[in-house]
């Protein structure tokens, strides 16, 4: 099998995985999360997001949290930013990374963002612009590629469109996301075809959900066309608040199983990986729903 002999794992649980939480976690056990995750071996790590706490609560000491964690310095520690104020504090906190995002379909945009697509990309040019004046890489988003909870399918030719917007623009790198969970590995090979004649997928990478158990599948297809760079959540963490449905991201210490088991090399330390899921879960009161954090909440031992 012709696959990447390393990956790049980006962890997104400490924001993409926790924005979606009722259950407020305190700030303090946030920054001891993040602080176990940076002794794993990861390499990336979204930490939060700094759009208004009225949007989301769990978030709303974004501030508080960068500045507290112990910060490695071969770790890129990023945040999500949906604007030029929510950048003022992002630049405040010293985040490595900025994050900037938006949709390939037009309704979901309107739901996420409250503006059109066209609408969007002067906001955003604006944070890129200023990101990179203060010396910080970007990284964009862009939510369902593979479809679309108001719209259904969507167009491939409108995601291209906006690929390449968000490039022009200045962006370091792009996460395509399945943001329901409903891809299937004949459609991401489509797409990711694709995506090919236009872009280099070194600058690229994935960011699949599990709502409908396709997740690995969908990896194993991307890795077999060369890419390289994926987003996961420990233990499944996840959902998107605006995609009704939608379960929990790719839970990384399934995807690192997959991967140390097929020899694909990661950095990443699994049994230090599991400490820190069960550290979490914990502090959420529930199970998490990842296939190893479930055999541990059993009683079983991870492989």
């Amino acid at each position: 099998m012709n696959i990447p002999q390393k990956v790049t794992v980006k962890e997104v649980g400490p924001r993409d995985g926790l924005q979606n939480e009722q259950e407020m976690i305190s700030t303090e056990d946030k920054v001891e999360w993040i602080n176990q995750l940076s002794e794993t071996g990861l390499s990336y790590i979204e930490i939060s997001s700094f759009v208004h706490p009225k949007w989301v609560p769990q978030l709303g000491d974004a501030l508080e949290v960068a500045k507290a964690i112990k910060r490695k310095k071969d770790i890129t520690y990023a945040a999500l930013v949906p604007n030029r104020k929510g950048l003022e504090r992002a630049l405040e906190a010293n985040v490595d990374e900025v994050s900037i995002f938006m949709s390939a379909s037009e309704s979901h945009n309107k739901k996420n963002i409250n503006k059109s697509i066209e609408e969007t990309f002067p906001v955003l040019q604006e944070v890129v612009n200023e990101a990179k004046q203060e010396q910080k890489s970007v990284r964009g988003y862009l939510s369902t590629v593979f479809g679309c909870p108001y719209e259904g399918s969507v167009s491939i030719d409108n995601t291209l469109r906006v690929c390449h917007e968000l490039f022009e623009m200045g962006i370091d790198e792009l996460s395509i996301g399945d943001t329901i969970g409903v891809a299937n590995p004949v459609q991401v090979e489509h797409v990711l075809k694709t995506m090919d004649k236009y872009f280099n997928k070194d600058h690229l990478a994935l960011h699949f959900h599990n709502t409908h158990g396709t997740a690995l599948a969908n990896v194993l297809t991307a890795l077999q066309l060369g890419y390289h760079t994926f987003d996961s959540a420990l233990g499944g963490l996840g959902g998107c608040p605006y995609a009704k449905g939608a379960s929990g991201n790719l839970a990384t210490d399934d995807l690192l199983y997959m991967l140390q088991g097929m020899n694909v090399n990661t950095g990443i330390e699994h049994e230090r990986l599991l400490d820190a899921g069960q550290f979490i879960q914990q502090k959420m009161n529930k199970s998490l729903p990842s296939h190893h954090m479930q055999i541990l909440n059993k009683g079983g031992a991870s492989q």
